[in-house]
């Protein structure tokens, strides 16, 4: 019998748990290694010789090393321990979801990740002040920008890629949901299709969903109620 794969991961790195969820409901046999990334581990030399990106995710497949997660979905799924449904096997069904997890890295990814980078991690790490308020409007604006795009042009149907949850779903509701640490919530009135597809994702991938997003949840409680 193969030995598991080790994955190397932390919850609050937005790919680390879109891919986590994915491996969980694919069953894929996994050993969990988490890195905490507040105590900078993902930065040691030991942690270099399993990611030379000194990044996370991460997996070890005996002697094969591999960072970047899309890249590792495609490894998992020609390897036969991804789910079909989430990643297809047929070359339009997995063209479709490789558009869209291209698509949203200067899309999605780059807005909300410069959001929770500007309002967020750097003040938490002390490396910056809290940014002024015309400077997390304009991310914001940013951010909606591109949620409307999400609204208009990918959720035609109930998922991002027809009727059924993919994993470019699961990848593009982690990147929205980081900015929960911000104090930002999708409106419900602004963007109906984007809030009510991150339920859709949510209710579709729990109870992993819940546990994987836990911090992220606790976190942004506890920031709202030190404002009040």
């Amino acid at each position: 019998m193969s030995k598991s794969i080790k994955y190397y991961y932390d919850f609050l790195s937005q790919p680390s748990r879109a891919l986590w969820i994915g491996m969980k409901l694919s069953k894929t046999p996994f050993e969990d290694c988490p890195v905490a990334l507040r105590k900078q581990e993902q930065l040691t030399d030991e942690y270099k010789t399993i990611n030379r990106f000194q990044k996370v995710p991460a997996i070890v497949d005996g002697n094969f090393q591999l960072g970047e997660s899309v890249s590792i979905v495609r490894y998992l799924s020609d390897k036969g321990l991804f789910s079909e449904q989430l990643y297809p096997k047929s070359v339009e069904g997995r063209a479709r979801v490789d558009e869209f997890l291209e698509w949203q890295h200067l899309n999605v990814r780059l807005v909300c990740s410069l959001l929770f980078r500007s309002a967020w991690l750097l003040p938490a790490k002390g490396l910056a002040p809290p940014p002024k308020p015309e400077v997390v409007q304009k991310l914001i604006k940013d951010v909606e920008a591109n949620l409307g795009l999400v609204e208009r042009i990918w959720l035609e149907k109930d998922f991002l890629i027809g009727d059924k949850l993919t994993v470019a779903d699961i990848f593009g509701a982690s990147e929205i949901n980081q900015m929960k640490l911000c104090q930002y919530n999708v409106s419900e009135k602004k963007f109906p299709k984007v809030a009510k597809w991150l339920e859709r994702v949510r209710d579709a991938t729990n109870p992993y969903h819940d546990e994987a997003h836990a911090f992220v949840y606790k976190a942004s409680k506890q920031k709202a109620s030190a404002k009040i």
